[in-house]
């Protein structure tokens, strides 16, 4: 099956995935792109020796690939089958309170970014700013100033050569520099190349409830330095992400209730989109179905093909643990913790799409009970496909003393199986709406890299206001200026509440799709909680406090305009 791609696909499959010569000139088709990907990940089934030969199984996934029903993350589409080989997005490393290790985990991090992945740090170990060192009699200067090294290495490391580098950034709610972390962002200068979030406990959010003080802990030695009235420390959290979007917020102990081996450690940080929660030293290997092909017209009316999703997520995870088995990792440390757990993250895209096409309004309570029905779905074959592969394949070395051996499960192959990621980039690949999204505009105005920016009409929109009747060059001058239908349009009222744009949706609907989905995902969920350049800072308090009410293990949130650089943008105009 030749692959069906936009133009603004095309265009970024040339700028980044495509292979290249020497002089820069593409010398590969996307189908050509989608076979290289699927022989060399099916070649791991050499291994097994389970499933006939390796052309029949690379069939099967090419199939899956051109159809566009599933794409996985971007490192496999760019690296399989040439020379860096490295497949994985998301890597964590640890950095503890020495020199040594910090400076150690900067080298890695270089090592990491040249091959095509992210990386996520938890910098809660570091001492604070002006903390003794007793090996030199001096002060520590604090995770910050460690952080801008960091930075600095990223900015000189593209991506495997195609893309920037990025960071997670997380420090615990109650380390002493937790109000220098939470502000930093304010100056747009400072660690361009991290994404910061605050790992916060259970602990702290009840004595925000209940308005009490809150410690302020040494690493160092565990002791109490100073304490804070809690309330104070949330609100500025809840100022700093509404004057630019960050920190996020990690909820440690709810990601921690969900770790498959708690035997290892404890995690405290997640990848650069904060999908994916990781040990140090470990690695996940992420792909995503693409819900808005999950669909099929009986008796003349669309409806989800359950069918067709359960065989594409059994595929999928196929997929991934092929993935995991032949990637080159770039560590030995990260080889062995990765094929130890064996972590897949199989997600969606194209959720928007979907329920547009089955009639059914982002945010309201039949999507949000669809979205739950969807995931537990999802969530309960990809666990019996990974089951199944335990039976021929083995279970991941490290299942005994996992979640899974303590409480009588069959053996699985992979410590997890579904995640959530955002999916930008693929979806646009894939022609649907981003991960679990809304649709962000009807228009939108796209900075792709080297700065270009490239607009875009959504193509759902235009076929169904044709199909209604209602397509004209007036609406379509008016969609394309402002990236949503005018209110004073006479488009009927049930088709603007399905092309609702992304800042029309309260965030309490927002998080409520985000925690359906959590409740049947084995990691964690990419979701940005998007507010209008009008939203108050109560209205991002409210959002921290339902996410964790609603047991997410994480939230994201950004108003429009609130920064400089926005790659995203409504309509012609630029404002949403």
């Amino acid at each position: 099956m030749k692959p069906e791609l936009s133009e603004n696909a095309l265009r970024i499959l040339a700028m980044r995935y495509l292979k290249k010569d020497r002089d820069g000139a593409v010398i590969e088709t996307p189908e050509g792109m989608f076979r290289r990907v699927a022989l060399h990940v099916a070649r791991a089934e050499k291994t097994f020796g389970t499933r006939g030969n390796v052309e029949e199984t690379a069939e099967d996934f090419y199939g899956m690939l051109s159809s566009l029903e599933f794409l996985p993350n971007s490192p496999t589409l760019m690296n399989a089958g040439r020379e860096l080989g490295q497949l994985a997005a998301c890597f964590v490393l640890p950095v503890e309170d020495s020199l040594e290790s910090i400076f150690d985990a900067v080298k890695n991090t270089a090592i990491i970014h040249q091959s095509g992945g992210g990386t996520g740090f938890s910098f809660s170990h570091l001492r604070p700013k002006n903390d003794m060192v007793l090996s030199t009699s001096g002060v520590a200067s604090g995770p910050v100033s460690f952080m801008e090294v960091f930075n600095k290495a990223t900015d000189i490391i593209k991506q495997g050569g195609t893309r920037r580098g990025a960071n997670m950034g997380v420090l615990r709610i109650d380390h002493p520099d937790i109000e220098e972390f939470i502000a930093v962002k304010r100056d747009p200068l400072l660690l361009g190349s991290f994404n910061l979030s605050v790992g916060v406990t259970d602990a702290f959010m009840a004595t925000v409830r209940e308005d009490l003080d809150f410690p302020l802990v040494s690493p160092r030695s565990g002791a109490p330095v100073r304490t804070v009235r809690a309330r104070d420390l949330f609100d500025h959290m809840v100022r700093c992400a509404w004057e630019n979007g960050e920190p996020g917020v990690l909820f440690l102990d709810e990601i921690n209730r969900h770790n498959p081996t708690p035997h290892l450690g404890s995690i405290e940080t997640t990848n650069p989109c904060g999908e994916q929660p990781l040990l140090a030293y470990e690695a996940c290997t992420l792909g995503s179905v693409n819900l808005s092909r999950m669909v099929r017209v009986r008796r003349g009316r669309e409806e989800l093909d359950w069918d067709r999703l359960g065989r594409t997520t059994a595929l999928a995870v196929r997929f991934l643990d092929d993935v995991v088995e032949i990637n080159r990792y770039p560590l030995p440390q990260i080889r062995r913790l990765s094929r130890g757990n064996r972590k897949i993250g199989l997600g969606v895209m194209g959720f928007a799409h979907l329920i547009i096409r089955l009639g059914v309004p982002y945010g309201s309570p039949e999507a949000v009970e669809l979205a739950g029905r969807l995931m537990r779905f999802i969530q309960e074959h990809g666990h019996e496909a990974s089951r199944e592969l335990a039976r021929t394949r083995g279970s991941f070395a490290n299942f005994p003393g996992s979640v899974y051996d303590r409480t009588g499960e069959a053996p699985m192959r992979n410590a997890t199986v579904t995640t959530i990621a955002p999916t930008g980039t693929l979806s646009v690949i894939a022609g649907c709406s981003s991960g679990i999204e809304p649709l962000y505009a009807l228009y939108t105005t796209r900075i792709i890299p080297g700065g270009i920016g490239v607009g875009e009409m959504d193509r759902l929109f235009t076929a169904v206001a044709q199909a209604r009747g209602v397509l004209d060059a007036r609406l379509m001058e008016s969609v394309r200026k402002t990236g949503f239908i005018p209110d004073d349009s006479p488009v009927p009222q049930d088709l603007k509440d399905l092309f609702a744009p992304a800042f029309r949706i309260p965030p309490v609907r927002h998080v409520a799709i985000q925690a359906a989905f959590q409740a049947h995902t084995d990691n964690a969920v990419s979701k940005t909680i998007n507010f209008s350049r009008e939203a108050s800072p109560d209205d991002v308090r409210e959002s921290f406090l339902l996410a964790h009410e609603l047991k997410c293990k994480g939230i994201t949130i950004y108003r429009d305009g609130s920064r400089p650089g926005q790659t995203l943008t409504c309509g012609l105009t630029g404002a949403c």
